[in-house]
């Protein structure tokens, strides 16, 4: 039956019956039944462009042409409102999700524009309705169906259509009302509030392109709404502190980062305005916090009679949703109309977060580091300076700039670099002091790599003196963060960020003093390896916190050689000298994931090839000796990991390690930097001994757990992709329950729904089978790995069929966005099982339902038509052109 037959059938049946049962006293059972129905085939992705179907916020529903008669019949949406209007919830909420999605479709389903506004009209009409007397409003599930539903009409209705209609002036009053409410009952609508505040700032941003006398009365209700916004949320922290509610609205980032998003859209509408408000509010609490941050009392009338530490908890509240409005409405600002007239009222707003920033590094504020409400301060300030960065941090931006004109006058920030020079004390303040609040480092950490990647502010950031100054200055002793165990993983991104601009402008003294305090690290490692004499005895007398942290800031130097000379800084001094040590390291504490997991990664990282920095002089042996340590680690690791006993966490103690040494080996065989024909030359088993290793690695793991574990899978068939693809004779070297174990993950894989794993599958057969096509016994250049190859099939005769099946029957039945890469590798399968190709055919037909066989068979029969036996590009190509037309003929018949 044709796609969209069959769910026109069921919204018709769902339809008739919504409509009938009521008669039938049906209970609401029956009712709830019906209008899940209804529901669900509204929600019918016809395109097959929904990704998750979970998700709330809803795109455009491409609804077949064939549907427009029960879209268009005003009856429809009379019966849902009127279910809506008699029913309590679910039948309620049901009824208006109906209507949300009905409101989604898409714009040219409609034969005329008229035959749309009376939709549309109908919609406002019956919202307008609801928003009269709150009909069923007292309903959390009704009422966040409802804001949905406001939601959508702007969302796929212009703003001159909203206009145009007569109830449209009354419709819009209620909803800024509504909106206002919403925003005070911001402890019953905090999830709903986002759907509101994405309608307002839709309509404000469509103002430009509204066209005909009729008002759109923004101007009366949108500052309004920015300031009922404001309020609210000041408000909003003096309630939490004061009742002890543990739901903040700052503690849930994502409804937060909703809100301010919007924010942008209704505080430009009338800046000036809106910027005053938000001044007066911002003012007393910023000299409040000024005069406790130098000790004295707390000024303005911000606080309360309550104790100080409540007090102080309302303080850092408010002035965090001060800091996060003005970090969101200059984030704006590259997409605002008219900017640069508002690049002062910027300035002047920025000027207020900027004081918050001086007055919370006063003294007597030192105490309050601990507190929840003082870290949330300090996110919201890293927020704003982020937004900051964006705006006014970068390529495109004057330094003659009237935000700099406004921050010089009010706090002395002239220019980009007196910012930066604030910016950078503050990241460092935040990198000693807040030691033990993760999100915080997080935060800060984050900041610095952003304005260490950006060309512009990287080239500011390497010119201060305090750069300078972090470059030989940065260990635990200056920033404790990086002594905490909590902080581990913070460190890589740390010296990564350092690493990228100590090579902006990198000389070799500059690097050495800068991996300094590490090499100390290796030396002390060392001494310790020597005078333990056993790896028991060094993981003993050295801690495993020391050993990973060392690693974890090696990988982040790694991650930051982007070019061959900085590359090779780092080679020069890491080979051969601590290498060793390294080993060592890994021997000791090979059943400890705390250590081999950075560790590990550090080699990841140290052997991958990106833009072309591996790139060793042709006399140079620097490649070949490279490989040979990647050996020596994954023969290490592996020999200890597979003779100890299976841990009870197996990811985190068996297949983390076990796919980053996968993914070291296949970086290292696709590097192109080392000639590997030299091992097999002068006999150095350096080559078979790191494939056996990973085949055993492999091997430890099942299947079912291959397929399972997202990063397990990705890392193992990019190893067996490369291997196909530039390493056959060592594929063809296994045994033979090895062959076949890597034979049948290739056909799992095919099946796999992650696309990227499934063609990865593809290719690798593609690359093995045409390799065996090419060199097989009775060709025209037999070889040893051909032979080798042809041992196996003679053993398992079902391997190559078995792989052509999987592939036909995914092809020819399955939709498939990889179509094209699938099929690439059937040629080759056939090729080289030309005997038994018939009874494949034969197979797939036979797996049909009988009224089909006939047709696919005759379908199959083409496929082959005009293919010659090689692999040559048109002769493949000619083959994908016969199977996608046989394709497209049996599934137009089915």
């Amino acid at each position: 039956m044709h796609r969209a037959q069959q769910p026109f059938q069921i919204l018709q049946l769902a339809l008739g019956a919504l409509q009938r049962l009521p008669g039938m006293r049906a209970d609401n059972a029956l009712l709830e039944q019906a209008l899940r129905l209804l529901v669900a085939t509204l929600s019918f992705d016809f395109v097959g462009t929904c990704l998750d179907e979970s998700a709330e916020d809803l795109g455009t529903i491409q609804i077949p042409t064939a549907w427009r008669p029960a879209v268009e019949d005003a009856g429809t949406l009379q019966l849902l409102w009127g279910y809506y209007a008699g029913n309590e919830p679910p039948l309620s909420s049901l009824a208006l999700e109906s209507l949300v999605r009905l409101a989604s479709v898409r714009r040219s389903l409609f034969s005329s524009d008229a035959v749309r506004s009376a939709f549309l009209a109908r919609l406002v009409e019956g919202s307008r309705d609801v928003l009269r007397d709150r009909r069923g409003l007292h309903h959390h599930a009704n009422y966040h169906e409802f804001c949905r539903l406001l939601g959508r009409l702007k969302t796929n209705y212009q703003l001159g259509e909203l206009v145009a209609l007569a109830p449209y002036p009354e419709w819009i009053g209620l909803v800024a009302d509504f909106t206002i409410n919403s925003l005070t009952s911001w402890q019953w609508a905090s999830g709903s509030v986002f759907y509101l505040l994405g309608l307002w700032s839709r309509l404000v941003s469509s103002m430009p392109y509204l066209k005909g006398e009729a008002p759109s009365l923004l101007d009366l209700y949108v500052p309004k709404i920015s300031r009922a916004f404001l309020t609210s949320r000041l408000e909003s922290v003096r309630t939490v502190v004061q009742d002890g509610l543990t739901d903040d609205p700052l503690d849930s980032e994502e409804q937060l980062q909703d809100q301010l998003d919007s924010l942008p859209y209704l505080f430009r509408f009338q800046y000036e305005k809106m910027a005053e408000a938000l001044t007066r509010a911002a003012d007393p609490l910023i000299a409040a916090y000024a005069s406790r941050g130098a000790g004295g009392a707390v000024a303005g009338g911000a606080a309360s009679s309550s104790s100080p530490p409540r007090d102080a908890a309302v303080l850092e509240g408010q002035l965090t949703w001060i800091v996060y409005m003005v970090g969101a409405v200059v984030r704006g600002r590259a997409s605002a109309s008219g900017a640069d007239a508002q690049e002062a009222v910027d300035g002047d707003l920025a000027a207020r977060v900027f004081g918050v920033l001086r007055a919370a590094e006063g003294p007597g504020h030192a105490a309050r580091a601990g507190a929840a409400s003082r870290r949330r301060l300090e996110l919201a300030l890293l927020s704003f300076l982020q937004s900051f960065r964006k705006v006014y941090i970068g390529e495109a931006v004057m330094h003659s700039s009237k935000v700099y004109v406004r921050l010089g006058e009010s706090v002395g920030l002239a220019d980009h670099a007196a910012v930066m020079n604030v910016i950078l004390a503050k990241m460092a303040s935040n990198l000693k002091v807040y030691c033990g609040a993760e999100e915080v480092i997080s935060a800060t950490l984050e900041l610095f790599k952003d304005l260490a990647s950006g060309y512009m502010s990287g080239k500011l950031l390497i010119k201060l003196e305090a750069i300078s100054y972090l470059l030989t200055h940065h260990t635990a002793e200056y920033f404790p963060f990086l002594a905490g165990q909590a902080n581990l993983r913070a460190r890589t991104t740390f010296y990564s960020t350092l690493a990228r601009l100590l090579f902006m402008d990198d000389t070799p003294d500059r690097f050495k003093a800068f991996v300094a305090p590490m090499q100390q690290v290796f030396d002390s490692l060392a001494t310790a390896s020597r005078s333990a004499g056993s790896p028991a005895a060094l993981r003993a007398s050295v801690s495993n916190e020391t050993v990973a942290g060392l690693f974890r800031d090696l990988r982040g130097v790694a991650a930051a050689t982007s070019t061959r000379r900085t590359y090779g800084m780092l080679f020069d001094w890491l080979y051969p000298a601590n290498f060793p040590v390294i080993l060592a390291c890994l021997e000791a504490w090979s059943g400890d994931p705390v250590v081999t997991t950075p560790l590990l990664k550090f080699v990841n990282e140290f052997v991958l090839n990106k833009s072309q920095r591996l790139i060793f002089d042709s006399s140079s042996p620097n490649g070949i000796l490279l490989f040979r340590e990647v050996s020596k680690v994954l023969v290490t690791y592996g020999n200890q990991v597979l003779s100890a006993p299976r841990p009870a966490d197996v990811y985190g103690g068996l297949y983390k390690g076990s796919w980053i040494c996968l993914s070291i080996l296949s970086r290292a065989l696709g590097g192109s930097y080392v000639n590997f024909g030299v091992f097999e030359l002068y006999g150095d088993p350096a080559l078979n001994d790191a494939l056996d290793m990973a085949v055993r690695l492999a091997l430890n793991i099942p299947l079912a757990d291959i397929l399972a574990y997202r990063k397990v899978c990705k890392a193992y068939f990019a190893l067996v992709d490369m291997l196909c693809a530039s390493h056959v004779p060592l594929l063809a070297a296994r045994d033979t329950p090895t062959f076949v174990f890597l034979l049948s993950s290739l056909d799992a894989g095919l099946k796999s729904l992650d696309v990227a794993v499934s063609s990865q599958c593809a290719a690798a057969i593609d690359n093995l089978a045409g390799y065996y096509f090419l060199h097989m016994p009775g060709g025209h250049s037999p070889n040893a790995a051909a032979r080798a190859i042809s041992e196996h099939v003679r053993q398992r005769p079902d391997l190559f069929p078995q792989l052509l099946t999987t592939l036909f029957e995914i092809v020819m039945f399955e939709d498939c966005s990889n179509m094209w890469s699938l099929s690439r590798p059937m040629l080759s399968l056939i090729l080289v099982s030309e005997q038994v190709y018939e009874h494949v055919t034969k197979r797939v037909a036979a797996s049909q339902p009988p009224e089909r066989q006939s047709h696919l068979a005759a379908c199959l029969e083409r496929v082959m038509a005009g293919v010659t036996r090689s692999l040559e590009p048109k002769n493949r190509d000619k083959f994908t052109q016969n199977f996608t037309i046989a394709r497209h003929d049996y599934r137009a018949r089915t």
